[in-house]
């Protein structure tokens, strides 16, 4: 992802700094997936769990840390790190042990930014084949969250827009707000113009934890497109407009743990494989409802999926 809808409002607080900090020093080793010294999750040590800095995927990281604690094993978390540009080489070197990825996001942004592969099966079989050795993945959710290029109706209306394609000869006199990240990424402004030939006149970039900012600024006509993720609430509830993307140029971004293999046992695996066979777009989209419009916070929403999968006592 969608990584990889996302609302990444400021329902987390924005501590990049501080997290980024506690995931690579203090106490915990950089070179050790798990807090503390050496060995395995089995054996009494906490695994790391991690998440970008967003609302999603910090919900899923507390629901994969919940899944964790149910079957007994002990975890420490790491949220709000930062964008996968900073975290990724931090699970690759053991500082984190399990974090909520999204697989296309993944493949294209951190380990092969040439590749084509846009299918569910396609992209897995990719990182299974390209992943440093130390990581993997284990299975994906059905769960996706997309990235997409999104208007309001009226800016719709006014410029007949129904794909991305629809933007090459308007673009040029538009604004479009995203994450800072999104202007360099193949899977953002350097693929609108190789795929579609479109090229935004001004680019507004915005911290990853500002996604309340952007629906505003949208909202307001301050900017005329936005990149939101597809579980985002705000999509459906003010009637906004995700351009479709007919040659793929935003990939599948299925709900997918990325593991420190040092760092989990089989224990560990079964349960977010359990997890991830659970898991759908629907129920993250309901979640992300409780989250930031009825401001529930993020361990009650995830206890109460996890009991409702049958995945907690």
């Amino acid at each position: 992802m969608k990584a990889k809808a996302i609302v990444r409002a400021t329902a987390f607080g924005l501590v990049t700094a501080f997290a980024l900090t506690a995931c690579g020093g203090g106490d915990d080793s950089d070179d050790n997936p798990l807090t503390g010294s050496s060995g395995d999750s089995g054996g009494g040590k906490s695994i790391v769990v991690g998440s970008a800095n967003f609302p999603e995927n910090q919900l899923l990281a507390e629901i994969y840390a919940q899944a964790l604690e149910d079957k007994g094993l002990k975890v420490t978390r790491k949220f709000d790190i930062g964008a996968r540009e900073v975290y990724y080489d931090q699970v690759v070197k053991g500082g984190i042990g399990v974090f909520p990825e999204y697989n296309g996001a993944l493949l294209s942004v951190a380990v092969d930014k040439k590749s084509t592969a846009t299918s569910t099966e396609e992209i897995n079989a990719e990182l299974k084949a390209k992943l440093p050795k130390s990581v993997e993945i284990l299975d994906s959710a059905a769960a996706e969250d997309k990235d997409s290029v999104t208007v309001t109706s009226e800016t719709a209306a006014k410029h007949n827009l129904k794909t991305l394609a629809d933007l090459k000869p308007v673009a040029k006199d538009m604004t479009i707000g995203a994450g800072s990240e999104f202007k360099t990424r193949t899977q953002g402004g350097v693929g609108l113009k190789t795929v579609y030939g479109v090229e935004f006149g001004k680019f507004q970039p915005l911290d990853a934890g500002a996604q309340s900012t952007l629906l505003k600024l949208l909202k307001d006509n301050k900017v005329q497109a936005a990149n939101l993720y597809t579980t985002d609430p705000a999509i459906v509830e003010d009637k906004l407009v995700v351009l479709e993307d007919p040659k793929n140029l935003f990939s599948s971004q299925n709900v997918t743990p990325l593991v420190y293999k040092a760092a989990v046992d089989d224990k560990a695996k079964a349960a977010l494989n359990a997890l991830s066979a659970k898991l759908t777009t629907e129920d993250l989209l309901e979640m992300m409802k409780k989250l930031v419009n009825d401001k529930e916070d993020a361990s009650d929403v995830a206890k109460e999926w996890l009991t409702n999968a049958g995945l907690a006592g």
